[in-house]
């Protein structure tokens, strides 16, 4: 069975590496009818082009300089850093946006703006359990790996990891999930 890659912005795979947070908010690209999240386990494939520092908490900013500055996609990229769906709650109102905002990089108006597009449609917080790759896979980044979608099918030379480090132990990454599960209860959202 193929892996896969779920691209995310660079700032938010740096900080979910690093273990500031366990928590992505996604509603899909615009090559999507609708975001779905069908794999239990994947890559996170960092994106960059579409990145707005603007749209980045100031201190954030600050600490995933880096990725944040990169305004290009590589041609060849490393798949350094790997996710379980660990839970996956629809968003539809503003109040539980605000109960999370203080649980990931994005700023309020990034999500905002996200709940807005496609209203129809939920915003998904999506609680992922993250490993960082030593000796990540490199991909050879193709046009079919192009586009506004959210995942990318790898090629199968490319397997789940092996050697991989958690980005929190056992411990922390509970008491962050559990986090984010009380902001999201708090506010109504039930998975």
């Amino acid at each position: 069975m193929p892996e896969h890659a779920l691209k995310e912005w660079a700032v938010a795979v740096a900080a979910l590496a690093a273990g500031d947070q366990v928590l992505i908010v996604r509603k899909g690209g615009i090559g999507e009818k609708r975001f779905e999240l069908p794999h239990p386990r994947f890559y996170l494939f960092p994106t960059y082009a579409h990145q707005r520092p603007e749209l980045v908490k100031p201190a954030a900013r600050e600490r995933f300089g880096d990725p944040l500055a990169q305004r290009e996609d590589p041609e060849r990229l490393p798949l350094a850093v790997y996710a379980e769906l660990v839970g996956a709650h629809p968003i539809a109102d503003p109040d539980a946006l605000a109960a999370i905002d203080h649980l990931h990089v994005l700023t309020p108006d990034y999500a905002s703006e996200r709940l807005r597009w496609r209203r129809k449609h939920p915003l998904w917080a999506a609680i992922l359990r993250v490993w960082r790759v030593p000796e990540p896979p490199v991909l050879a980044v193709g046009p079919e790996h192009g586009g506004c979608v959210s995942w990318v099918e790898l090629p199968a030379e490319i397997g789940a990891p092996t050697g991989r480090v958690p980005a929190l132990d056992d411990e922390a990454f509970a008491r962050a999930a559990a986090d984010v599960e009380a902001a999201l209860a708090a506010a109504g959202v039930t998975g």
